[in-house]
């Protein structure tokens, strides 16, 4: 569906809000809102492509939310890589936010070409919404995922390999590591639970056909493994049940981190405490040690195998030294593991 301009979108937003009221919507998404962080974020951003999961999104916190509406920012990102019908959808975008009264903020992808990956188009769409919410000094992004996000998510990580913290993507709410947040209320629902609620609430939405090819690894999962795995699945709804999986294994993620937590291995220097982490299971140790590396600057690109020999060095415990490329060195010893520069080679 392509959407029309005559469309009255605050009348289709209080029929879209009747049928997915706020009990609808993930609890603690919605509980995040009355939370201390909510209450001192009064700004919000959507991220609206035109598509139904973020147009469900918009209109349905900009009903369930009145009170947010003045300063509700909505970003769209135009990829550039459709020609007319990415500028059609940009068009489309302005025109719902003019009808419910919300800025609109757009921006473009000026390195764009048909050959990009999907990882490409995606750091670029990231980049344009972090550097407007700096612009913005606004915390709180909020996405349209949805249910049959998180099966495609689950199935292209197991393919690459992925814990629970990967396998619990993606979360209802996401602190991220430079204080914002995305939140995510709508992955208690599935996209044609969405799609047939804007249509029968009066709305139109845009297609991306690129969404129906297999050029990326998603499309093929969505469109060769997800309808096979579903109705392998049988009388068991197989979206729900992926959903069912994702809370399960945030749960499992959130009590690792507290055990690492309590552990307090990591000084404030910035080493690791080895002595802390001995007996523990190797999940504990992994998250520790990817702590650690977390707080370490300039330690290269370290390769799945460099972190595994890094690991069992760890785990043995044993006075040695790894090197993590041109910038230095992890050193083990006297139970701390340390961060060592590489000396400086003179010039020649």
């Amino acid at each position: 569906m392509s959407g029309a301009s005559k469309i009255l979108w605050p009348e289709v937003a209080q029929r879209l809000s009747a049928s997915l009221q706020m009990t609808r919507l993930h609890p603690a998404a919605t509980g995040w809102v009355d939370g201390p962080a909510g209450v001192r974020e009064r700004r919000w951003a959507v991220a609206f492509s035109g598509g139904a999961d973020s147009l469900a999104l918009l209109l349905l916190l900009w009903t369930h939310w009145p009170e947010r509406r003045a300063e509700l920012v909505v970003l769209h990102f135009n990829h550039r890589l459709r020609g007319r019908a990415s500028t059609a959808d940009a068009a489309f975008c302005r025109r719902v936010c003019a009808a419910l009264g919300v800025t609109f903020v757009t921006g473009a992808w000026k390195q764009a070409r048909k050959d990009a990956s999907e990882a490409e188009a995606r750091a670029a769409r990231f980049e344009f919404f972090g550097r407007e919410l700096s612009k913005r000094r606004i915390k709180a992004l909020w996405f349209g995922h949805q249910q049959n996000d998180i099966a495609e998510t689950a199935l292209m990580r197991l393919a690459r390999g992925g814990g629970t913290a990967a396998l619990a993507a993606p979360r209802p709410v996401q602190v991220m590591p430079v204080g914002r947040v995305h939140l995510r209320p709508l992955i208690t629902l599935q996209k044609k639970a969405l799609e047939d609620a804007l249509h029968k609430a009066g709305g139109a939405w845009r297609q991306d056909e690129s969404n129906e090819t297999v050029d990326y690894f998603r499309n093929r999962v969505r469109h060769k493994v997800l309808p096979v795995w579903s109705a392998a699945a049988g009388d068991r709804d197989a979206l729900a049940g992926a959903a069912l999986s994702r809370e399960l294994l945030e749960e499992d993620d959130a009590a690792l981190e507290a055990w690492v937590d309590a552990l307090a291995a990591l000084d404030a220097a910035g080493r690791l405490d080895i002595k802390a982490l001995a007996g523990k299971p190797r999940a504990i140790i992994r998250r520790a040690l990817y702590r650690w590396l977390g707080l370490q600057h300039d330690t290269g690109d370290l390769s799945r195998q460099g972190f595994t020999l890094l690991m069992t060095m760890v785990e043995q415990g044993r006075t040695s030294r790894f090197s993590l490329g041109r910038s230095g060195f992890a050193v083990l010893r006297k139970g701390w593991l340390f961060f060592e520069k590489a000396p400086r080679r003179p010039r020649t």
